[in-house]
């Protein structure tokens, strides 16, 4: 009898040490799937995300002192649009940054940080002048990163499109504006964010576009005659 308890003392030691294995290989596995979903995304897609997340954060952050500071209604209205705007794409970009565990920036680069010291330093006309310049500048750069990013045959034609229409002609593809296509990937993280960038991009150019209006404005208003 004494032998047989002894057997059956060693028996559920054996399954309880048996169970915790099974356990510390499950909470190991987790931890390296959530590794492994990090590691296997690219470094051109975390810059991607990095940049574009620094300059909409810029944007929402100048547009709320453009209240303050500017003069102009044309401004004003132009820097409530960029914080509605940016702040809506930026809680779509970090949806993607999330799920994919890619870092998000907790705070604004040094060059986009030193942009914004020196606006916030200036008033009226001057600060008119020198934010929708940054706009301008600001925007051609992001033009640039988000076209990277989609079909280059497809917006092509939306850009012959967009050119026609100040013209008076009519679109000719059932009636509508041409989407904006995301260029093509077999990785599917990269393929969310062209898919991002596609989305977004007939926003930032209408924010171009308008600022170069703007900026326009601005300098036949103040040029001295």
């Amino acid at each position: 009898m004494r032998r047989n308890g002894v057997l059956m003392i060693a028996l559920v030691a054996a399954l309880c040490v048996g169970c915790r294995g099974d356990d510390r290989r499950t909470e190991t596995g987790a931890v390296g799937t959530a590794g492994a979903a990090s590691d296997k995304v690219s470094r051109g897609d975390k810059d991607f995300v990095h940049d574009a997340a620094i300059a909409g954060m810029a944007e929402v952050e100048l547009g709320k002192i453009v209240s303050e500071r500017a003069t102009e209604p044309e401004v004003k209205k132009f820097g409530q649009m960029m914080v509605s705007d940016h702040t809506e794409g930026g809680i779509k970009l970090k949806a993607i940054a999330t799920e994919n565990t890619i870092e998000w920036p907790a705070q604004l680069d040094d060059k986009h940080r030193d942009k914004i010291d020196d606006l916030g330093k200036k008033q009226g006309v001057e600060f008119d002048r020198d934010y929708i310049a940054a706009m301008v500048d600001g925007h051609e750069d992001m033009i640039d990163k988000l076209e990277s990013r989609i079909d280059k045959k497809n917006l092509a034609e939306w850009k012959t499109q967009m050119a026609d229409r100040p013209a008076g002609k009519e679109v000719k593809e059932q009636g509508k504006v041409i989407a904006i296509l995301p260029e093509k990937s077999d990785d599917l993280v990269t393929m969310r964010i062209n898919e991002w960038a596609a989305s977004v991009y007939p926003t930032a150019y209408a924010h171009l576009q308008k600022a170069k209006q703007i900026d326009s404005d601005l300098k036949r208003k103040h040029t001295m005659p």
